[in-house]
């Protein structure tokens, strides 16, 4: 929750982008690494796209 309001962001919201039930924008990307003190890149390390 702490989170979620450091980023601007509702905690339901930054909670289901957790659990992987959404896609997260560039722009929330972005809030969220801010928000955590760490560098974007951190965020999507590792990821590949869905099929």
């Amino acid at each position: 929750m702490a989170l979620a309001e450091k980023a601007g962001l509702h905690f339901t919201y930054v909670s289901s982008v957790e659990r992987g039930e959404r896609n997260v924008s560039l722009e929330n990307i972005l809030r969220l690494a801010a928000a955590a003190g760490v560098d974007p890149g951190e965020l999507v390390a590792g990821l590949t796209p869905s099929p």
